[in-house]
């Protein structure tokens, strides 16, 4: 399957627009923002966890990121709340599901593959002091990508000339750009070359962003 799988293209998904899709695990849906591959795949996704579901322990071969965009994920090291940014680096293994339901935003296959570094954080406790209404935190740098959360005041402007694509996530409030409003849950990628200057709405804007990635886009080899 490929899904906005060319990576010099603009891409945006209002992912509440979506259908939620089965996977093979029952009570686990999904709506599909990229793709590329069957059930193994270099894939962002959100996935929502029914109250009592969980999926059987498996190895991460490729890696897995995720933020935890509402109820608690569940695993065997533990309860990730809502705000919870997760590094599962490749061959780390869980046993993921959620007791009270969840929904969360994940990528997979797209590590470093001799990245070893796992680690969680709480998004809004990393936030540095605002600059010009824009709070942010750095949640992972390192030489392929960088990954941010960022709070904006209403009216305030989130930019970016990262090389390498940016790609966000609105968390909650609403951000305009390029004449496009991207409200919770909508997802923009953008290609190598482009930038990105986007404005909070009424509400402001918390947003995740990932830069510098794309130049490491590639398909899980199984």
């Amino acid at each position: 399957m490929e899904l906005n799988s060319d990576f010099s293209a603009r891409a945006l998904v209002h992912s509440d627009q979506l259908e939620w899709q089965a996977s093979p695990m029952k009570g686990v849906d999904r709506r599909m923002l990229d793709r590329i591959g069957g059930e193994v795949a270099r894939a962002t996704t959100i996935v929502r966890f029914a109250p009592g579901s969980k999926f059987s322990a498996h190895t991460h071969t490729g890696g897995e990121e995720f933020i935890v965009l509402d109820g608690v994920f569940q695993d065997e090291h533990g309860d990730f709340p809502v705000g919870t940014y997760v590094r599962n680096p490749p061959t780390s293994r869980h046993t993921p599901g959620s007791e009270p339901g969840c929904t969360i935003f994940v990528k997979l296959w797209q590590f470093d593959m001799e990245d070893r570094t796992q680690f969680r954080k709480n998004m809004a406790a990393e936030l540095a002091a605002p600059v010009n209404g824009v709070a942010t935190a750095t949640l992972h740098e390192d030489a392929r990508e960088t990954v941010t959360y960022s709070h904006l005041d209403a009216g305030s402007v989130l930019t970016s000339t990262a090389r390498g694509g940016i790609e966000v996530l609105i968390i909650d409030g609403s951000l305009s750009a390029d004449g496009d409003v991207l409200d919770k849950h909508d997802w923009l990628r953008l290609p190598e070359g482009e930038t990105l200057s986007a404005t909070a709405g009424s509400n402001g804007a918390k947003v995740w962003m990932k830069t510098g990635h794309l130049p490491f886009a590639h398909p899980p080899k199984v």
